[in-house]
């Protein structure tokens, strides 16, 4: 009977012995992907282009940084036709399709208007 539980032990050892040796196989290549990773990536730096100097960065402007510009725009008018008009024939074709407002100043809202679509207020009159 002394046999039997030594067989057993035995069996158990040899098949946590296979699962050890598969796990310190997979160990083994991870750290060889690991490595030809880093190598790959090495190589592909050496072939980049070099950053650019502090004399090859982008200078300011004489004047210094630009600055936004604030300014109220209207749209150009369409031009009325009796035939269709394809864009090309449109003005302002290539060009903002805008021009400055006649007045700059902002719009406010005023009192007594809703303030929004659907918001329930009275609206204008």
């Amino acid at each position: 009977m002394n046999q039997a539980v030594n067989t057993e032990w035995m069996d158990l050892a040899a098949g946590r012995g296979g699962l050890a040796a598969g796990l310190i196989v997979a160990g083994v290549v991870i750290v060889a992907v690991l490595i030809g990773a880093f190598w790959l990536g090495a190589r592909v730096r050496r072939n980049e282009s070099r950053p650019p100097t502090p004399e090859e960065q982008p200078k300011l402007p004489e004047g210094g940084p630009v600055r936004e510009v604030r300014e109220h725009r209207e749209a150009d008018e369409m031009p009325r036709s009796d035939t269709r008009l394809t864009p090309h024939e449109l003005p302002g074709h290539g060009n903002s399709p805008t021009r400055t407002g006649s007045s700059q100043e902002r719009p406010r809202w005023d009192e007594g208007g809703s303030g929004g679509f659907g918001s329930g207020g009275p609206g204008r009159s």
